[in-house]
């Protein structure tokens, strides 16, 4: 009877110490109190020397005599086009559009930060020039599946070798007119959502391979200027428990060749934010530079949202001193939407 109240006692500490690690040596929480160091942050805003872009997405005219031309902290605009707008018809290039955008902040001492889209999050729109969505590339792209089964968007085929090999010479032609123009381009994020019995061909493994592959095309057309991949989530890997490797070689490839890095969604409190792009970033030692996006939603610490929340607690401040100190961004990129950008960034970005 000793014997079994002993070894009861002892799995009973058994389980204690197991609970307890659960709950507190969860490696899934380790960062999940990092953003309280920064909560005393207030604005204005601290000196630093990350560039500061105002982000768009494809409301190009909206840059033209907005408030931030004459925020001396704002470094220039980053601005969404999509490869259907560059490429209407095969081999035939109309960069017209960015010329212009880039001819007009040029004359307000601001500079272009090119996003270059091959996704989309509308379920009606593609975003990928029509000879592409034909049997010669395999229908081009495919559609993005959320959670719930709904069709949320469309994404190229970026693993398939004939989508890439045009997405190459795309970005060759737009390196020839505007490398060392512009202040940078950056590829869409890396996370998609489609379902692995869509397409044959898929699998996370080549899609991690396609990524690394259009990450050396846009280096060499892009020599100059600053490129970057906005390098977030990964099919068939969830960190930190299923690390397969996919996204940490996106990150180390980048560091490799010389392409920066970075991510949409400047999320503080998410684990799923904190244990992907946020990890990576914090922990990693890099030479490239690092970008953030705060996208629309963050403002409130949601992502893609256009709620208005008009009770709220400025949150720019925290969200920048996270990014200066924790992540050491060289770019932060920041969605122009209102209220928010009006009525919290633009007070935050006031000279002290």
């Amino acid at each position: 009877m000793r014997v079994k109240k002993y070894l009861s006692l002892i799995l009973f500490g058994y389980c204690i110490t197991f609970c307890l690690y659960g709950q507190n040596g969860n490696p899934a929480n380790r960062y999940i109190d990092a953003y309280k160091k920064y909560l005393n942050a207030s604005c204005p805003l601290e000196p630093d020397s990350i560039k500061h872009f105002v982000y768009f997405a494809r409301d190009r005219e909206l840059i033209h005599d907005h408030p931030f031309l004459k925020i001396q902290r704002f470094a220039g605009a980053q601005i969404m086009y999509s490869w259907k707008q560059l490429e209407p018809i095969k081999g035939e290039y109309d960069f017209s559009i960015i010329r212009e955008d880039y001819e007009y902040l040029l004359s307000r001492g601001k500079k272009l930060f090119i996003q270059l889209q091959d996704a989309t999050f509308d379920p009606n729109s593609v975003g990928l020039p029509e000879y592409l969505l034909t049997s010669d590339f395999a229908g081009g792209s495919i559609a993005q599946i959320n959670e719930r089964g709904e069709k949320e968007g469309w994404v190229a085929k970026r693993w398939n070798p004939c989508v890439q090999q045009r997405f190459g010479l795309l970005m060759k032609a737009l390196g020839k007119e505007f490398d060392g123009k512009v202040e940078g381009i950056n590829l869409q994020e890396s996370s998609i959502d489609i379902k692995s019995d869509a397409d044959s061909t898929f699998t996370p493994q080549r899609y991690s391979e396609s990524l690394r592959i259009n990450m050396l095309a846009l280096k060499k057309a892009f020599p100059r200027s600053i490129s970057m991949q906005y390098a977030n989530f990964m099919p068939g890997e969830w960190l930190p428990y299923e690390d397969k490797g996919y996204l940490r070689s996106v990150y180390q490839y980048g560091e490799e060749i010389g392409v920066g890095l970075g991510a949409p969604d400047l999320m503080i409190r998410k684990r799923g934010q904190l244990n992907h792009a946020i990890s990576l970033m914090h922990e990693g030692k890099f030479t490239v530079p690092l970008g953030i996006a705060v996208q629309d939603g963050n403002y409130i610490g949601e992502t893609g949202t256009d709620t208005v929340v008009n009770d709220r607690e400025n949150i720019v401040p925290l969200l920048h001193a996270f990014a200066k100190d924790f992540l050491r961004v060289k770019y932060m990129f920041w969605a122009c939407q209102e209220p928010y950008f009006s009525e919290d960034v633009i007070p935050c970005f006031t000279t002290k």
